[in-house]
């Protein structure tokens, strides 16, 4: 492990200079009595260290981790995709970083063009009416979108439309969400084919309903194909189809999903939009809706007018409350808006194709080595999984994340989604070379191989990294990031 920045440090070194101190001799005296207890009583233990000695010290942590940049992350369903740095040249100006969102609004003219367009741009992307730009994450826009299912029952009178059906192949955060919005979450059973099986789906449908939740294409990487069948059981019963847009990666520019049924979505602009995300944020997870759930939407929306962009108010009345401070955050509205407008239309097809493409290739080249449960062809994420290097060597899908460090290369998602027992779930993005792609397949291909010759090797992984294999459950329980000498 490098030094901590603490143990660099060497008494009287330094760099930086602090400004002359302004305050008279007497400003301590002149605290009043009962502050005292405040000062401190003496100097802060801080490190002494030269420019040079911190910002190596820091490009050296910053090597330690895993970015983008670094290599190949192939996290199933996150799409970790290339963010290009026009994204951030460009969101970092001060045309777009000094702004205030209590500025007059025809100060910021500029910036309300470029959210109103982002909302047009992203309704017709996925054959939606309207879109709130107001939700800051995934999850997020799922709950928003939930409340507002939950509004349209309420409009009607319909109070029994308590219940929101799922497939148990669902993203964890569906069920969290549906909880929070007060909903309670039916379990829909996956066929062997790894989609939903409407004969149970009929089973379970009744007047109760008020959604019904699904990723499209899901968390195998398989497309939906008996989407419309679905909406009708659903819409039958005037149920409302929700999409999980966290695989959109695989449909922009294919399949408008308000055009097949769905009547609410979320799309994750830090995902296929290719906006930064990981580490906790930022992140931006707008909602669009059909025609008829527009006034729900929570206000305002970007509007315009002949004398300019404004905040429309219009839907108050109906609305469901604001889901966040202002309008959303707009540094990542800004670089979705950027790359949308410099794809095209043109672009934004080939890079679900070119995504989809990779997935497949990858699965290709791995079928051989790890089970793949599902053969036919998939979309822009597959699941493979270690069943067979667990009952033949005793080695697990962990053990295979962890010697994959060892090899340059971040782990897939591993043990998920559920229904895949030792699941390895890959998604490459359309941001990856051939090159890449064979780099990463040849590294699995060796870890299978040394599953049967040296299995005591991938119990120990990582070998090579900075620090070894933690103990994960107690990490989380006893979480101590102070550093101490």
């Amino acid at each position: 492990m490098p030094k901590t920045i603490f143990e660099m440090s060497s008494p009287g070194r330094k760099g930086y200079t602090l400004p002359k101190c302004d305050l008279p001799d007497s400003f301590v005296s002149e605290i009043p009595q009962e502050y005292h207890k405040f000062l401190r009583k003496e100097m802060a233990k801080l490190p002494e260290c030269s420019e040079l000695d911190v910002m190596r010290h820091f490009v050296e942590l910053s090597h330690l981790n895993h970015f983008i940049e670094k290599g190949l992350y192939p996290l199933g369903s996150c799409t970790m995709k290339y963010n290009p740095k026009i994204h951030e040249t460009l969101a970092r100006h001060t045309c777009f970083a000094n702004l205030h969102p209590y500025q007059p609004l025809d100060t910021v003219q500029g910036a309300l063009e470029i959210m109103y367009e982002l909302q047009r741009d992203l309704s017709e992307i996925a054959g939606m009416a309207q879109v709130t730009l107001q939700p800051v994450a995934g999850a997020h826009g799922e709950f928003t979108g939930l409340k507002i299912i939950h509004a349209y029952h309420q409009s009607k009178g319909n109070v029994n439309k308590t219940k929101i059906i799922m497939p148990d192949s669902a993203h964890g955060t569906n069920p969290a969400s549906c909880t929070l919005a007060g909903f309670e979450v039916i379990e829909l059973k996956s066929k062997e084919d790894g989609r939903v099986d409407t004969v149970h789906l009929k089973e379970i449908v009744n007047a109760d309903t008020a959604g019904f939740m699904l990723t499209n294409p899901n968390t195998l990487g398989l497309f939906e194909s008996q989407i419309e069948e679905i909406a009708d059981i659903i819409h039958s019963v005037d149920g409302l189809m929700y999409m999980d847009g966290a695989n959109l990666n695989a449909l922009l520019g294919i399949v408008q999903p308000g055009k097949i049924g769905f009547d609410v979505m979320h799309y994750n602009l830090h995902k296929t939009f290719s906006t930064p995300h990981g580490g906790g944020g930022p992140g931006a997870g707008p909602v669009g809706v059909i025609d008829k759930l527009v006034k729900f939407l929570p206000m305002p929306i970007i509007g315009k007018n002949p004398q300019g962009y404004f905040f429309d108010e219009s839907h108050e009345s109906t609305a469901i409350n604001k889901v966040h401070t202002y309008y959303g955050n707009f540094a990542v509205l800004l670089r979705a808006y950027i790359y949308i407008k410099m794809l095209g239309a043109d672009g934004l097809r080939q890079v679900s194709e070119n995504a989809i493409v990779n997935a497949n290739y990858l699965k290709y080249r791995l079928s051989d080595y790890y089970h793949v449960e599902h053969k036919e062809y998939c979309m822009h994420e597959f699941v493979a999984d270690g069943t067979k290097q667990k009952k033949m060597c005793g080695v697990s899908t962990l053990d295979i994340a962890k010697r994959l460090l060892d090899k340059g290369f971040h782990a897939p998602t591993i043990y998920f989604p559920l229904i895949v027992p030792e699941a390895l779930m890959i998604e490459p993005t359309e941001t990856e070379s051939l090159q890449s792609l064979d780099a990463f397949a040849e590294a699995l291909i060796q870890i299978a191989k040394e599953a049967e010759a040296n299995p005591e090797n991938l119990h120990n992984a990582p070998l090579t990294t900075p620090v070894r294999r933690v103990d994960d459950v107690r990490a989380v329980k006893q979480l101590d990031i102070r550093f101490s000498l």
